[in-house]
C-alpha cells in the first residue's frame, strides 16, 4: 500500500517481564521499519537498553519507566502470589491517576500509533489519548490475573480494569502459539512471530576455543533469573555449554553464552540442543531452525499447554525435570531426544500479518494527517 512520506513514530511499550516480549516484537518492527525506514522507534519499557540492541539496532529512543511488570517471581519458573498481588494493588490503588499520566506523557510524545506487548496500562492510556494502539503478544495479564490471583477479594475491581483497558486496543493480535484469552473480545490469530537464525556454528566454536568434534549445548532459561546452579550440571564427556547463569572457575566445560559472539537467534540455530523452560521466543525460534530442545515444564502456567504442544509439533523436544537434568539421567535424556524425529521447519507467517494491520494502522493516520 502506498503511504505518505511524512515521517512517522512508533510508540513501543513492552512488558518487562523477562525478555520474551521484547524478543518477539522485534522482528515485526524490524520488518516494519525495512518497509518505512523513515519510521522512527521510541520503546518503552524497563528491560536494558543493551539487550534491546541486541534485538532493534542503536536507532531509537529509549523511555525506561513502565508501569507493567507482569508478575513477580521467585524464579524463572515461579510465580511470587503474594508479590503479585500486592503489586497488583498498589498499580491499581489510583487507576485513574495512573492511566491519565501515561495518557499525558503520550500525548507530549504525539506517536503516530502505539504498539503493545502488552502492558495494559499502556493500551488504556493510548486509547484515552485518542492515539490508535495495537496489542501483540501470546499472552495477556487479565487472564493471567484471573488465573492466579482472580480468588481475591480484590480480584473482581482490578481485572474490570485490566479488560476494559485490553478492550481499548483496535485489535488484539495473537501469534501462534499462545494461551486462551476468554476476557477480550478483539483477538485475531495470527501465524508464528519469530527470528531464523542462520547457522554459524564453524564461527561460534572457533571464538569459543572449542574443537569441531565437541557438542555444544545453550542452557537459556530468560531473562528472569534462574535458581539452578550451573556447579551442579553433570559432566558429560565431549560436551560444552553456553550459560547466561555465573559459571564456577572450576568447571572448564562453560562459557558465558556472549563469548560466542553471537545473537541468540543464530546461537539457538546453531547449538547441538537447547535447555531451558517454556517461553515463547525461545521455543519458535529454536523451532525456526530444528534445534532440539529439552525444557522443564510449567504445568501451572496458562501459556504452557499450548506451547508445549506446538514445540513438540515442530522441531524434537522432551520434557524433563530439573532434577533430572542435574542428575546421572542427563545423557539418556539427550540420547532420547535427538533419537525423536525431526518435524519439517515452522514457518514464521505471523511476522508479514502483523506489519500488514501495523501498515494499515499508520496508512490511516497518514490519510487523515494529509486531509487536515
Amino acid at each position: 500500500m502506498a503511504f505518505s512520506a511524512r515521517s512517522q513514530h512508533l510508540w513501543l511499550a513492552l512488558s518487562p517481564h523477562g525478555f520474551g516480549h521484547a524478543a518477539m516484537t522485534a522482528p515485526v518492527v524490524g520488518e516494519l521499519r525495512r518497509r518505512r525506514p523513515n519510521l522512527r522507534l521510541t520503546i518503552q519499557t524497563s528491560v536494558p537498553r543493551p539487550f534491546l540492541e541486541t534485538r532493534y539496532g542503536a536507532d531509537f529512543n529509549h523511555v525506561a519507566e513502565i508501569a507493567d511488570f507482569g508478575l513477580r517471581m521467585t524464579s524463572a519458573i515461579g510465580v511470587d502470589l503474594d508479590a503479585s498481588a500486592a503489586a497488583y494493588a498498589k498499580l491499581h490503588a489510583h487507576w485513574p491517576a495512573m492511566v491519565e499520566r501515561e495518557a499525558a506523557r503520550l500525548r507530549a510524545a504525539a506517536p503516530d500509533l502505539v504498539l503493545a506487548n502488552v502492558p495494559y496500562v499502556t493500551i488504556a492510556a493510548a486509547a484515552r489519548a485518542g492515539i490508535g494502539v495495537v496489542a501483540l503478544s501470546s499472552v495477556e495479564w487479565a487472564d493471567m490475573y484471573r488465573h492466579y490471583l482472580g480468588h481475591r477479594p480484590e480480584a473482581a475491581a482490578i481485572l474490570t480494569q485490566m479488560v476494559e483497558a485490553y478492550a481499548g486496543a483496535e485489535v488484539f493480535l495473537r501469534p501462534a502459539p499462545a494461551m486462551d484469552m476468554p476476557s477480550l473480545a478483539n483477538v485475531r490469530d495470527i501465524g508464528p512471530v519469530a527470528v531464523r537464525g542462520r547457522r554459524r556454528r564453524t564461527e561460534a566454536m572457533a571464538r569459543l576455543g572449542l574443537g569441531e568434534g565437541t557438542r555444544l549445548g545453550l542452557i537459556a532459561f530468560g531473562g528472569i533469573d534462574h535458581a539452578m546452579d550451573v556447579a551442579g550440571w553433570p559432566r558429560l564427556e565431549g560436551w560444552a555449554w553456553l550459560s547466561s547463569l555465573p559459571v564456577p572457575d572450576d568447571r572448564q566445560d562453560f562459557r558465558a553464552w556472549e563469548t560466542a559472539g553471537l545473537s541468540f537467534s543464530d546461537l539457538a540455530a546453531s547449538v547441538d540442543v537447547i535447555i531451558t523452560k517454556p517461553g515463547y521466543g525461545t521455543f519458535t525460534e529454536a523451532a525456526m531452525a530444528g534445534t532440539p530442545v529439552l525444557y522443564v515444564p510449567r504445568p501451572d502456567w496458562p501459556e504452557c499447554p499450548h506451547l508445549d504442544h506446538w514445540l513438540e509439533a515442530n522441531t524434537r523436544a522432551l520434557a524433563t525435570s530439573l532434577q533430572t537434568m542435574l542428575g546421572p539421567a542427563l545423557e539418556a535424556q539427550l540420547q532420547k531426544l535427538f533419537s525423536l524425529p525431526a518435524p519439517p521447519l515452522a514457518e514464521a507467517s505471523g511476522i508479514n500479518e502483523a506489519v500488514a494491520v501495523l501498515e494499515e494502522s499508520l496508512n490511516r493516520v497518514s490519510e487523515i494527517c494529509e486531509r487536515s
